[in-house]
């Protein structure tokens, strides 16, 4: 069996033949007049078509090969009696991998299949590298990650989901558009990163000599926006967490986040509900989808519950009673909820519970609300109770697809919590928010009372294409180096 050097070298040989013929094997080419799939409907017709090769049978006197392009695929028949001499001895350089033009007559064999009867060929690209025979197994998936170039010419499957990616994309933005929404842009590079816990990348600008932050969040500008006059924002962009990998975390992601001036999470919980609708019944045909064998259901009303009630029902603590890091800590280990004495800070603690104990048993779609403020330290309190957040994600088999609430919008407070998230980071806690004064400055020009709303496109992607790693949605998601 021939080794991929081996292979690797025939054509290289075949390259240098090529080069003595005369011929270039990767001209410029502006011309392509028909898609394949176009071609196909011209029966007896003079036609042009090209492609790549995905298949090369026969020798001699008659070679047939297989082209594709983005539309179709068609075979070529090339007759040693019916193209031009000075293009046959080309066909015997062709190899699986490569990009052709052929120009000939669409017919039929006599086994009835559509062909292109090749008069005339070009190379417009020769592959030097051979395309796999097959693609799959462990070992595989890491190189499909890797080698996506690869792996989108030889599983169809795979260009489908990144073509269903990008329809969703466009009508989450038309959705938002119709809506009055006015799409902008904010800085990826940052001088003080903010607007969730995470920790960032950090790099360094050397004009200014200043160390800048790839943003974790779209949301501190984005609000300043609102503070500056629009009344609907949003943002389609990457975000960068220097975290851990999992399936459903990258460290570089898609983010839509809108801004809402003069609305309430209420009012927004009724607009996720109709903009899923939307997309759904767009990419789907109806309101079902089908989820590791799950179907989940998104027609309207979704089911909502509390924060509170969530954690009582699976674990049977009363956040209303237990309200400090001492009891919280306590509690849990009293019920066996907790076996890491490392984590700092109420909210934390909580939230290892949750994703531990509580939110792998959840399907939704599913309105989780109303969290603690100390979960949600850019969110309004709840006037009826300041120690709830006006605040709701959306959970649909066990992740997070959406983050919203009322945004703070008094200074005050806004400072105060974030001094007292600056405290917790000081103790030792991973993740914290970091006090931005210039965002103070903003919300002290005054900003209208505001709704806030993120979704995790490759989430929402992954879901919709039952794709169980976002590794699978991502065109090249980040790996460890080949050799590293």
């Amino acid at each position: 069996m021939k080794t991929i050097d081996m292979l690797r070298e025939e054509r290289m040989k075949k390259l240098e033949k090529l080069k003595k013929l005369g011929h270039n094997p990767y001209p410029s080419f502006s011309g392509k007049k028909n898609t394949i799939a176009e071609v196909r409907q011209q029966m007896e017709k003079e036609a042009e078509v090209v492609g790549k090769i995905y298949s090369v049978r026969g020798h001699g006197k008659l070679v047939f090969a297989d082209i594709k392009d983005e539309t179709e695929k068609i075979q070529l028949m090339c007759k040693v009696d019916n193209i031009d001499p000075k293009y046959f001895d080309l066909v015997e350089l062709i190899d699986v991998g490569d990009y052709v033009w052929a120009k000939g007559t669409v017919t039929k064999t006599i086994k009835g299949e559509i062909s292109l009867l090749v008069k005339e060929l070009r190379f417009l690209s020769k592959s030097l590298h051979p395309l796999p025979e097959k693609w799959h197994g462990l070992k595989d998936v890491e190189e499909r990650y890797r080698q996506r170039y690869v792996d989108l010419l030889v599983n169809p499957e795979v260009k489908n989901i990144f073509l269903t990616r990008s329809k969703v994309v466009t009508l989450l933005r038309t959705f938002l558009d119709k809506n009055g929404f006015l799409e902008v842009e904010t800085p990826i590079l940052q001088p003080l990163y903010g607007g969730a816990s995470a920790k960032p990348f950090t790099t360094h600008h050397n004009a200014h000599d200043i160390n800048l932050y790839l943003r974790i969040s779209n949301e501190l500008y984005l609000k300043r926006l609102i503070v500056g006059g629009f009344e609907k924002v949003y943002e389609m962009g990457r975000d960068f967490r220097n975290e851990g990998m999992s399936r459903a975390h990258n460290p570089e992601f898609s983010m839509l986040e809108f801004y809402w001036a003069y609305a309430d999470y209420e009012t927004l919980m009724k607009f996720t509900e109709e903009m899923f609708k939307y997309v759904i019944e767009e990419i789907k045909g109806d309101l079902k989808i089908t989820f590791k064998e799950k179907v989940y259901d998104f027609s309207s009303p979704w089911k909502r519950i509390t924060y509170k009630d969530l954690i009582q029902q699976h674990t049977g603590i009363d956040i209303d009673k237990v309200t400090t890091e001492t009891q919280l800590k306590t509690a849990l280990k009293e019920k066996g909820l907790l076996d890491d004495n490392s984590i700092i800070g109420y909210r934390n603690l909580l939230d290892i519970a949750y994703k531990k104990h509580v939110r792998p048993n959840l399907e939704g779609p599913l309105f989780i609300t109303d969290y603690p403020v100390d979960m949600k330290p850019l969110a309004k309190r709840i006037e009826s109770d300041s120690t709830k957040s006006a605040s709701f994600q959306l959970l649909v088999a066990g992740e997070e697809l959406i983050n919203a609430y009322n945004e703070l919008n008094d200074p005050q407070d806004q400072k105060k919590r974030w001094e007292e998230e600056m405290e917790m980071g000081k103790k030792g806690a991973d993740d914290y928010q970091v006090l931005d004064e210039d965002y103070i400055r903003a919300l002290e020009y005054g900003m209208p009372p505001t709704a806030g709303w993120g979704l995790g496109i490759d989430r929402f992607v992954a879901l919709l294409t039952d794709q169980h790693t976002i590794k699978d949605v991502i065109f090249f998601p980040t790996m460890k180096p080949e050799n590293g």
